[in-house]
């Protein structure tokens, strides 16, 4: 069964619908990612080109000889990656979408450049955001409530 997902950037200017299959998605470590992320790694989900729609187009960077990402260029938001030719598929990043909880990693990709210490997070101490007071009284000063 499919579904449509909606998601885009952090300001909202880039928005986009995709059609889901299924809730596999997986990790990418590669240098070219993370290097163009500024993270150790980026959790994508693979879709049909033709099964997303954008609401307003984003901006591309040509990131490599063989390789474009979708961004928007006024908040800096990572949205995908595509491949210039040669792929009817693409990624789109997880974090994106406005539901990412659905998805599951299903497998890791640039396995050469994996930094294995941060996949095993578990045990580190938590925190929650809401209950860092410094945090709120910012969000609540400048805002008047915490951000969903």
């Amino acid at each position: 069964m499919s579904d449509r997902m909606d998601g885009g950037c952090a300001c909202g200017r880039i928005r986009f619908s995709a059609r889901i299959d299924s809730d596999e998605a997986y990790l990418c470590h590669c240098r070219m990612c993370q290097r163009a992320t500024g993270s150790l790694s980026i959790a994508f989900k693979n879709v049909k080109q033709a099964d997303v729609d954008w609401g307003h187009a984003p901006d591309w960077y040509e990131s490599s000889p063989i390789a474009r990402r979708p961004y928007c260029r006024e908040c800096g938001t990572s949205l995908g990656f595509m491949f210039r030719e040669g792929s009817a598929n693409m990624d789109l990043t997880v974090a994106a979408f406005d539901d990412p909880s659905r998805f599951k990693p299903e497998s890791h990709f640039g396995a050469e450049s994996m930094h294995r210490a941060w996949l095993n997070t578990e045990g580190l101490k938590e925190q929650r955001s809401d209950e860092y007071q410094a945090l709120v009284d910012k969000w609540v000063a400048a805002t008047g409530a915490m951000p969903d």
